[in-house]
């Protein structure tokens, strides 16, 4: 790989946290630095667990760009629109007071 293309994804890492840590933790595995893999049913476990995980970080970096230029395309394609924010509403107030209609407590009298 030339130095422009590292250097370049270097600089995307970076962009991304969560996956530049699983890939680092890749390589600690790969490089064995800590020497905590011994046995390959164990390694091969510990790099499957982090391969799902980076998958999973990555599909979350992706949702969070995808509804960022999903939202500004749609704004280019119709400037006529504008969110709204998020809804204050606790939902609608009773226009009544509840007062049990039961005989049994209204004709009840103390002694």
């Amino acid at each position: 790989m030339n130095p422009n293309k590292e250097q370049h994804l270097i600089n995307r890492l970076k962009q991304h946290p969560k996956l530049l840590e699983r890939m680092e933790a890749l390589l600690n595995v790969v490089e064995n630095s800590a020497g905590d893999y011994i046995k390959a049913d164990d390694t091969e476990q510990y790099v499957i667990e982090e391969l799902r995980k980076m998958g999973n970080d990555a599909l979350y970096c992706w949702s969070g760009n995808a509804v960022i230029k999903t939202a500004s395309h749609v704004r280019e394609q119709q400037p006529e629109l504008h969110g709204n924010g998020k809804k204050n509403s606790a939902g609608t107030r009773p226009s009544v007071k509840y007062r049990p209609q039961s005989s049994y407590f209204a004709a009840r009298t103390t002694d």
